[in-house]
């Protein structure tokens, strides 16, 4: 059975990123009827917490990613003790008694020989009663992997191929800490192995790690998963993905009003191709459609012009009433109750125009009197001593009417007719009394949804203000 797992670290809240990852390993789990495990990776004693494993749980549960098995790192330690041992027995690593301030000595040598840091093996050379010497002594250290000096190790990455590293180049990384607490590296080889991982997907800023892991596995006598790194995310600029150009976590984007079933279609596009002609694919389509094959390997860009667009796609799909029961916690948030009825006159209206369900915050004015005017299109409509004139007497004559759409329409091209104005010049000040702004959906529509006794109660508390 296909088995892969997505294996974040309660250092923080889910990023995007790693929910793109999860999504990943998701959908080809799930389109080869396999099995996704989720494991938090919480070895790290200090920075790991459990507010952020709750947000990881809760982010994926909102993208709708369920898990078949869960796993915590933490609960499993005696199991990478029998397996460090194992190692120790096999004499496949050695106790590294070289301190800090050593290993920083040694680091300076290499930025000035200009190569790369690895550890020189300094330790590596100590006889076994040297070594017991200096732990009976009491000197800390840390249990290192004894990485073959030849030969190369080869990864044949679904995605990216053949990448061949020479084993001279790898250093002996550490396993166990000096409080003993087992490292990522020799963790996650244990527990994918234990667990029946077959294939491992994630980010490529992991291939570093590859070749060590695979190591490991041969030195316990595992069988090697298949391997697949995605591309990274890049901003639009094609530069590091920040904060401000989408690097967020999973959480934000429900806070600012996405929805899960885009946020996942749009995490899909990002390093894959599904057609070359089709941007939607809810998910149960894209279980239908994902391959590893399709996986590119250039970096995908973050693009919120697209994640808008699916966004609001998405939203149109539903019904008016589940529309309100989405936005309504938004309009809460700021401050706005509103009556059940309004609301859904106001998403019949509104529907066609969110692309985030925060923008019904723009909207407000349907809920609560307004406040503030654009102040440029005040100065320009409600200076005039002519046009003020004009607006009272609009004013006065709509007041006769039903306030229908229609009704009101075909009344308002009349009273521009007759007073030899175009339409706009008597559509944007209204639009402007009654929402404070100068872009709203269609003035007449809005006029009926508020009703008579708001429209003129807004009329006059403009002509008010001079």
């Amino acid at each position: 059975m296909t088995t892969v797992r997505f294996a974040p670290s309660p250092t923080g809240n889910l990023h995007i990123g790693g929910a793109r990852t999860a999504l990943f390993n998701y959908l080809f789990a799930k389109h080869t009827g396999g099995k996704f495990i989720l494991r938090i990776e919480d070895t790290d004693q200090e920075r790991s917490k459990k507010e952020f494993e709750i947000n990881i749980l809760e982010s994926m549960n909102w993208l709708r990613l369920d898990h078949d098995e869960l796993y915590r790192q933490s609960e499993r330690m005696d199991i990478y003790k029998e397996y460090a041992k194992r190692l120790e027995d096999n004499n496949s690593t050695y106790k590294c008694f070289c301190t800090k301030d050593e290993l920083e000595q040694k680091r300076k040598l290499f930025e000035k020989l200009k190569r790369p840091y690895k550890y020189d093996g300094t330790c590596r050379k100590l006889s076994k009663e040297k070594a017991e010497e200096f732990k009976n002594a009491g000197k800390p250290f840390v249990v290192r992997f004894k990485m073959p000096e030849e030969g190369e190790t080869v990864i044949n990455d679904l995605v990216r191929g053949k990448i061949t590293f020479n084993n001279k180049e790898l250093d002996d990384i550490i396993l166990e800490r000096t409080d003993g607490v087992p490292t990522y590296n020799f963790c996650v080889v244990v527990d994918d192995a234990l667990m029946k991982v077959t294939h491992i997907i994630r980010g490529e800023d992991h291939i570093s790690n590859t070749p060590r892991q695979i190591q490991l596995y041969k030195a316990m006598g595992f069988e090697l998963p298949e391997f697949a790194h995605i591309p990274l995310i890049l901003a639009s600029d094609k530069t590091r993905l920040s904060k401000r150009a989408g690097a967020a976590a999973v959480t934000e984007y429900q806070e600012e009003g996405y929805i899960p079933v885009a946020v996942v279609n749009f995490l899909a596009l990002l390093g894959c191709s599904y057609s070359a002609t089709e941007e939607i694919f809810p998910l149960s389509e894209l279980i239908k459609r994902f391959e590893m094959k399709q996986v590119n390997r250039s970096p995908a860009i973050f693009d919120f012009t697209k994640l808008d667009f699916l966004n609001g796609y998405y939203i149109r799909q539903k019904t008016e009433p589940e529309i309100a029961d989405l936005v309504r916690p938004f309009l809460l948030k700021a401050g706005i109750t509103p009556e059940e009825n309004l609301l859904l006159k106001v998403v019949k209206l509104e529907k066609e125009r969110l692309k985030k369900l925060t923008d019904i915050i723009d909207s407000k004015y349907f809920f609560t009197d307004v406040t503030e005017y654009d102040p440029a299109a005040f100065e320009k409509h409600f200076k005039d001593p002519a046009k003020i004139e004009l607006f009272k007497r609009y004013r006065t004559e709509v007041a006769a009417l039903s306030f229908t759409a229609a009704e009101l329409e075909a009344f308002t091209r009349s009273f521009a007719e007759k007073n030899g104005k175009k339409l706009g010049e008597l559509v944007h000040p209204v639009r402007l009394a009654l929402t404070g702004k100068l872009i709203s959906p269609g003035l007449f529509e809005v006029m009926e949804v508020l009703g008579k006794e708001i429209c003129l109660k807004r009329f006059d508390v403009i002509l008010s203000k001079n």
